[in-house]
């Protein structure tokens, strides 16, 4: 019991403070109940989608053919196949992570996960469409021009600064997701 509580324990905080701000406001408190709700209902029209999709990447794609193309020596493949990926994804940021978890224990290279990241939030297909009709091709153009280079340099600085027993302790910690 104890041990559970301590797992749920940010979860049982949250709730007491939302149960304490509705008995200190009612308004704000049904507004924030309401946005909650929103938001976990959108997470479970999201989430089950995404984990299917990732059980079938982890099931048909080998190992091998992960690193191969992404891996360690994939060098401008691997760079291109994670902005690719990133790019046709569809749903909000937190999708990504499941699929990062499931690249690390594939063996992807840590550079690629983190382009691939920034490519799942900076230059998907969808949203560069809706800004070359809402907000004209130059300034998609030119958004999409300075992002990609910025999502490079900053995966290859975070390769740079992150210690190699910090990067090998998430690569553990995503093979342990799949025990």
């Amino acid at each position: 019991m104890i041990k559970t509580a301590m797992r749920y324990r940010w979860f049982i905080l949250s709730m007491m403070v939302m149960g304490l701000v509705t008995i200190a406001d009612r308004g704000l408190g049904s507004r924030a109940i309401d946005t909650t709700i929103m938001t976990l209902g959108e997470m479970l029209f999201i989430i089950p989608p995404i984990f299917v999709l990732l059980g079938l990447l982890d099931t048909w794609v080998p190992k091998d053919t992960m690193v191969k193309y992404m891996g360690e020596g994939s060098g401008l493949k691997g760079i291109l196949l994670a902005f690719f990926i990133g790019s046709a994804a569809a749903g909000p940021l937190y999708g990504a992570f499941p699929v990062a978890a499931v690249f690390m224990r594939k063996g992807v290279k840590f550079s690629n996960i983190l382009i691939f990241i920034g490519a799942w939030s900076t230059t998907k297909i969808p949203m560069f469409l809706f800004e070359l009709s809402a907000l004209g091709a130059p300034f998609a153009i030119t958004r999409l021009l300075v992002n990609i280079p910025g999502i490079i340099i900053i995966a290859y600085l975070l390769n740079a600064i992150v210690s190699r027993e910090e990067v090998e302790t998430m690569y553990l910690n995503a093979e342990r997701l799949s025990d």
